[in-house]
């Protein structure tokens, strides 16, 4: 998987990983949207980085739900510093949630769903960017979507 930056359009190969006790004092609220610490007990918790990089660019806390057959991106935040028109890096949302249907297609085959309640004003970006499908209070890639969105960032 790859990130690409958004100044000259170099593309760099990125590494998501379940996040490490050290980590939680990185994954702020002021740079990541949310308290991450907080959410250890009910998500599991992955981080993007740049291959041999140690800065963290972007984090999802996923809940798994076998009997569902799906997978829930809890949460999903890039860095401060990649969000919006002045963002460095382009991607890192697309790869958590392309590295999320993998999982879920490792784990479930053909019948994998991956899902997310979004704020409001996200709806439609998540609709059109991630070929997500309206599930009623969710958002949700399953089949041909999540095997295109998964095929689009790896």
């Amino acid at each position: 998987m790859v990130i690409v930056e958004v100044e000259n359009g170099k593309k760099k190969a990125i590494i998501i990983r379940e996040a490490e006790t050290e980590d939680f004092k990185l994954l702020t609220k002021k740079r990541f949207s949310f308290v991450w610490k907080s959410f250890r007990a009910s998500t599991t918790i992955y981080k993007l980085q740049i291959v041999g990089e140690d800065g963290i660019l972007g984090v999802a806390g996923l809940i798994d739900w076998p009997a569902e057959k799906r997978i829930e991106i809890k949460l999903l935040a890039s860095s401060k510093e990649n969000i919006g028109r002045q963002k460095i890096y382009d991607g890192i949302a697309g790869c958590l949630i392309a590295f999320t249907c993998r999982l879920a297609a490792s784990e479930y085959g053909s019948e994998a769903c991956v899902s997310l309640v979004p704020k409001t004003e996200l709806i439609r970006h998540y609709m059109q960017k991630y070929h997500m499908e309206h599930g009623g209070w969710q958002l949700y890639l399953e089949g041909s979507n999540l095997i295109k969105i998964f095929k689009e960032y790896l």
